[in-house]
C-alpha cells in the first residue's frame, strides 16, 4: 500500500492529464468518408511539417487515469478546477484569470487541494475546521 504525499498526487494527476490528451478524438457513429485516401508525392511533402505521432496509452495507464479522475470529488469546485488546470500544465497567470484569485491565494488552494486528496487516499480524517496552512503542513509532515 502506497503512502500518498501531495507530490505523488501531483505526479499522478499530471500523468492522468497527459493520458487524456493522448486518447484518440471521439468519432460520431454512422459517418464515414467514401473518398479514397490521398497519397502525397515527394514534392508535396517537401515543405510540410511532419505529422505528430500519436502513441495510444496502455490499458493500465487508462485504468490509473480513470481512478485519478474521481479524486477531485472531495474538493471544493474552485480547488478542483485549480488542481486540474495545474495538472494540465496551465501557467499560473491563466489559472488566476480563470478563477479570479491572486497568485498566492491560487497556489494555496492548489496545495490545499493536493493535501486533501493525499489525506483522503491515506484514509486519514480531513478536519475542515483547520486552516488551509495547517492542513497543508499536516499532509506534508504525515
Amino acid at each position: 500500500m502506497t503512502h500518498w504525499t501531495p507530490a505523488l498526487v501531483e505526479e499522478r494527476l499530471a500523468e492522468a492529464a497527459l493520458i487524456l490528451r493522448r486518447l484518440p478524438d471521439p468519432r460520431r457513429r454512422g459517418y464515414f468518408s467514401t473518398w479514397p485516401e490521398i497519397v502525397h508525392s515527394f514534392a508535396d511533402k517537401v515543405c510540410q511539417e511532419p505529422k505528430q505521432m500519436r502513441v495510444l496509452p496502455s490499458p493500465q495507464a487508462i485504468s490509473r487515469m480513470e481512478e485519478t479522475l474521481t479524486w477531485t470529488g472531495c474538493l471544493d469546485p474552485i480547488d478542483g478546477k485549480i488542481v486540474w488546470m495545474k495538472a494540465h500544465g496551465e501557467r499560473w497567470k491563466e489559472i488566476c484569470y480563470a478563477v479570479g484569485l491572486q497568485r498566492a491565494a491560487a497556489h494555496q488552494h492548489w496545495a490545499y487541494g493536493l493535501s486533501v486528496i493525499a489525506l483522503t487516499l491515506n484514509r486519514q480524517p480531513v478536519n475542515r475546521q483547520l486552516s488551509k496552512r495547517k492542513l497543508i503542513r499536516l499532509a506534508r509532515g504525515a
